[in-house]
């Protein structure tokens, strides 16, 4: 390595570092393959622009773009690195994206690779990333009482993996929903509510609470609502179940819940099921033993470390003797049975969205038993576990990974 006359370096494979040879043609295509030594305006006017570096390289070579019409705001300029390191590293390919921008590259060994000696505020082009999964699930929808109700849609139940920077720094807020009261009047039951996942630089996830179970009377009427998952209807008009899914998402965070059944003067009186992640309610028997619909099955993940169903719906109440209310799994609540001989329903499994059972009897007093709360579960490599948490979260290990627990609102920081 020797200085000539210039000032210029030379480097001992003979390349000459900082003479630049200016290129007269203003590069325009979508595409360029880029030569050690030149220098290039970039006009992005009409379309972005991703350059190749060359496939080797040697030390001292340089290379220089130039926004040529300040528009690389609006089309960006993008380095195929063609398999070499940039910045130490060989993904993700660097972006230019400021308009008026200058970036000149040297390249320094096999090692850091090319790196900018110039492009404005010389950044790290190449951030480095790693992956969070997620699991959203909310509030399930209590079960409906009085004369004749259906069961509670279990909590939307949404999964997610997003990048986040290996600098840290992000906050991600968590939102638990809690589950809806079952009802003993005559009335829709209450939905639950929402869980969340949000944060700088991530897509936000909202799983919806689920939806309420229908009601036998209750001018105009008290039908099954709409939510992550719907809940279950009457046995008398409006008998439908809701849908599930609403707002939509893809995919889909939860199902509908089924219809009731009115077969007097059969006395086949039942309610429907309220819709789960994994599936729709269960119809009622249109036979002997007129039984509730069966809640919806639960969806399952292996988040934690082993497998586990949640967000299943509430079971439709039977308002008769000899009959059944409706079965439920994945956290939902099983429903009662009706008079003469009350059975209460139970209650949707805290923390898993599951919907709450629904009832009924002749004498008018079935209660309704409540939906589960929901949950939100992050899981991070454990080497990028930062420990910065708030809302007590439960934290466990699996595998590589550390496994966070909300049952409860609160917050982790990357």
């Amino acid at each position: 390595m020797g200085v000539v006359s210039d000032g210029t370096t030379v480097i001992d494979n003979g390349a000459v570092e900082g003479v630049i040879s200016w290129q007269s043609t203003i590069v325009t295509g979508t595409t360029l393959s880029a030569v050690a030594g030149n220098g290039y305006w970039i006009n992005t006017t009409s379309n972005a622009c991703t350059i190749t570096l060359p496939a080797s390289a040697s030390v001292g070579d340089t290379i220089v773009f130039v926004d040529y019409s300040r528009t690389w705001g609006t089309n960006a300029v993008t380095l195929n690195t063609n398999s070499l390191n940039f910045q130490g590293n060989t993904s993700p390919n660097p972006e230019y994206n400021t308009d008026g921008q200058s970036v000149r590259i040297v390249y320094s060994g096999a090692t850091q690779g090319w790196i900018p000696t110039v492009d404005d505020d010389v950044t790290l082009e190449t951030p480095q990333t790693y992956d969070i999964d997620f699991l959203v699930i909310a509030g399930g929808a209590g079960g409906a009482g009085c004369f004749g109700g259906g069961g509670g849609g279990a909590g939307g139940y949404r999964t997610s993996t997003q990048a986040v920077a290996l600098t840290g720094g992000t906050v991600i807020t968590v939102t638990v929903g809690s589950g809806g009261a079952g009802t003993s009047i005559d009335v829709s039951s209450n939905p639950g509510s929402n869980s969340s996942i949000s944060g700088s630089g991530l897509t936000t996830i909202t799983s919806t609470g689920g939806g309420g179970a229908g009601a036998r009377f209750g001018p105009p009427g008290s039908p099954a609502l709409t939510g992550g998952s719907g809940g279950g209807g009457s046995d008398l008009s409006p008998v439908n179940g809701a849908a599930g899914n609403t707002p939509a998402t893809s995919p889909s965070q939860g199902n509908a819940g089924s219809a009731g059944r009115f077969n007097e003067p059969a006395s086949g009186n039942a309610q429907g099921g309220g819709g789960g992640a994994g599936g729709d309610g269960g119809p009622c028997p249109s036979s002997s033993p007129y039984n509730g619909g069966a809640g919806g099955v639960g969806a399952f993940s292996s988040i934690t470390g082993s497998s586990v169903e949640r967000a299943g719906g509430g079971g439709g109440g039977a308002r008769l003797t000899g009959n059944f209310g409706g079965t439920a799994s994945g956290g939902g609540g099983a429903g009662g049975v009706g008079a003469p001989v009350f059975t209460a329903p139970t209650a949707g499994t805290a923390n898993t969205g599951g919907g709450g059972g629904g009832t009924g009897n002749d004498s008018g007093n079935g209660q309704g038993a409540n939906g589960g709360s929901g949950v939100v579960i992050l899981s991070v490599p454990t080497a990028n576990y930062s420990g910065t948490t708030t809302g007590s979260p439960t934290v466990t290990t699996t595998g590589s990974n550390t496994v966070m627990q909300f049952n409860g609102s609160g917050s982790y920081t990357t």
